[in-house]
Parts: structure tokens; sequence; C-alpha cells
């Protein structure tokens, strides 16, 4: 076992007994990534707050972080997020750790655009294609980061299932003044290299459960969402899954045949598409209002459930608060994948 670096602190995590050292300069998340410690996380910015802990004994040092992932109360008592926080001297960290990622290498690799696709005017499908021997192992709902050039990185989930990977396939939303979504829709051409850092978040499946799934997306938020889905169909799992995809307008549906196809196929599977917004000549029959609040209509008692959301931090905030609140969702089984502006240009 390699000897830890002078000034190093040690970190246990309850309820494992894990440990782990983190290097002076490093943080919670950096050293536990590092070592192969599967620590939940989803921005790596202190925006979304997927990888928050309880600090139980120690101190730890507080980076920058936005305040609704980390309210001032929560502070208070203790609770820490460990992508921007460093140990001042030995801590102990009460934390659920995740056991499917850390075996996965984090890499970085080019890709080739193979093909650009626009199945609606501000939604680009982009087809990439890994060189010749290369494959990405990932699971299912993780994301990857595009290295820009000025040395500025761009998040976008994978929207392909991990036994469907001859092309990584990523959805882009047109985002106003949006360098790199600018690029894509307007000047990107087939067979244009990309670097890409991934996979990357703990937004994915958990396999070892055998509650019924609630599967909430928000716009290109079905990305990761059909990942997991189509990896559910291929591996054979039969737990029951219900999906509401909460847009504006019909055309925002952008993949609408896809998930309706999937319920007349399989008997575990239910679509429900919500429009928050539908326009006069959709000739809209269906649900309409916000997509939180159709879950929330249709379940008086969600205790028994898991839910996967993904979307804008506003839709994701609302749905985990009304869930827990209002629905009796066990906390730890709400699992969210939050689109932050600063790191995500995928809402």
């Amino acid at each position: 076992m390699p000897q830890a670096p002078a000034n190093a602190h040690e970190v246990r995590l309850e309820p494992s007994g894990h440990r782990f050292t983190v290097a002076p300069g490093e943080t919670i998340l950096e050293a536990a990534l590092r070592q192969g410690v599967g620590l939940p996380y989803g921005c790596r910015n202190g925006a979304c707050g997927a990888c928050k802990g309880i600090l139980k004994s120690g101190m730890l040092e507080y980076g920058e972080y936005q305040e609704r992932a980390l309210h001032p109360q929560e502070k208070a008592s203790g609770k820490a997020l460990t992508c921007c926080t460093r140990p001042l001297d030995d801590i102990v960290f009460e934390v659920r750790e995740v056991s499917g990622a850390k075996d996965l290498a984090i890499r970085t690799l080019p890709a080739r655009v193979e093909k650009v696709e626009k199945p609606a005017q501000d939604v680009a499908v982009l087809s990439l294609k890994l060189p010749a021997g290369e494959r990405l192992q990932f699971l299912a709902g993780q994301y990857i980061d595009i290295l820009l050039k000025d040395g500025k990185r761009r998040s976008f989930s994978m929207a392909n299932a991990p036994h469907d990977d001859t092309f990584l396939q990523l959805h882009v939303r047109k985002s106003p003044g949006g360098a790199f979504s600018n690029y894509v829709f307007e000047q990107m051409r087939e067979r244009a290299i990309l670097r890409f850092e991934g996979p990357l978040g703990t937004f994915y499946l958990r396999e070892d459960s055998d509650k019924p799934v609630v599967f909430v997306a928000g716009g290109t938020g079905f990305a990761p969402i059909k990942a997991m889905v189509e990896h559910c169909f291929h591996a054979g799992i039969d737990r029951q899954m219900v999906l509401y995809w909460g847009v504006r307008s019909l055309t925002d549906l952008y993949m609408r045949a896809l998930p309706s196809r999937w319920q007349q196929e399989h008997s575990n599977f239910t679509f429900i598409p919500v429009l928050s917004d539908p326009r006069p000549e959709d000739h809209w029959a269906g649900r309409t209002g916000l997509v939180h609040q159709a879950v929330l209509d249709d379940f008086d008692d969600l205790s028994g459930y898991e839910v996967y959301a993904c979307g804008a931090a506003g839709m994701t905030d609302i749905a985990r608060k009304t869930f827990v609140e209002e629905r009796a969702l066990p906390e730890d089984e709400f699992y969210c994948d939050a689109f932050t502006p600063s790191v995500d240009p995928r809402k």
C-alpha cells in the first residue's frame, strides 16, 4: 500500500468503515475517486448537491458552492459537499457509497462525429465513434465531459445503453449564447474530432433493488433515462417502470415514438408524456402541467419506489422536496442528475 503523503488526512466513511487519505489541496471527492472509493457525485462544482454527506467528527475547509446545493441550515447541522471541501484533520464522514461506478476507469479519449441528426429544431443527436479497438466502459445513465480547446468542459449524458456501444449518443439542446451548442448547430460537420473524459457521475440504475421505478425526465433529461430503460430491457430486468417526460409542446418530445414503442412491446413499462404549454396546433389531449405534479397526482405513496429524475435543477429540486415530504419517498431512493448551466448546457 503506497505511503500517504506528508500532511495527508484520513477519511473514515460511515457506515461502511472504509478509509482513504486526502492529500494536501485535494477535495474529499478527488481523493476518493483517485483511490477507487465510490462516492456519489454529479456536477463536481458545488451546484447539484448529489455528493452531500454528514461530518461526524473533525474539521473541514469549505470551498465555493451554490446555496441551493447546501442550505445554511444544512451546513449548520454538519452536512457538507465532498466535491468542494477539504479536511483540516482526520475526519469521520457519513455518506451513502456507490459500489457500481468505482471499478470503472475514467479515461480521456478522442471521438469522431459519425452523425449529426436534428429530431427537433433545438435538439441535436450526436453519434460519436471511438478509435478502432476502443470501447468506453460505463453504466447506463452516466455522462461524459467534452473537453473544449479553451480548457472549458461541457457535460452530456450518454443516451445509449452500455451494450449498444458502437457509438456514444449525446442529446444536445441549443442554448442561447452557448458556444458549444452554437458550434454543434451551426458549424459541426461529420468526421469532426472531439476529446472527452468519462465515464462520470453516479446517476445510474441500482440493480440490487427490485423496487418499481419512476423515471422523471425534463427536456433532454430523457437521454440518460433512455439508456437506463434500454439497459433494463436488454438485461431482462422486469421491475415495473413508468416514465414521465415533461416538455413544453409536442415538438419537444423529440423521440416520442421510441418510448411509445417501448410501452407497446413491454408490459412492465408505461410512458406518460406531459406538456406544460401545448400549442393549439398540437391538438393535445394528454396530460398537461408540470411533470413533477403529474407524478404527485398519480401516486399517493412513493415509499416503496425508487425515483430517477433528470433535467433542469428547478425541476429536480421540487421533485425531490415534494416526493420526500408529501409522498413518503425515502430520501436515499431519489437519484437525480440536475442540469446546472455553469457546466451542463443540456437543459
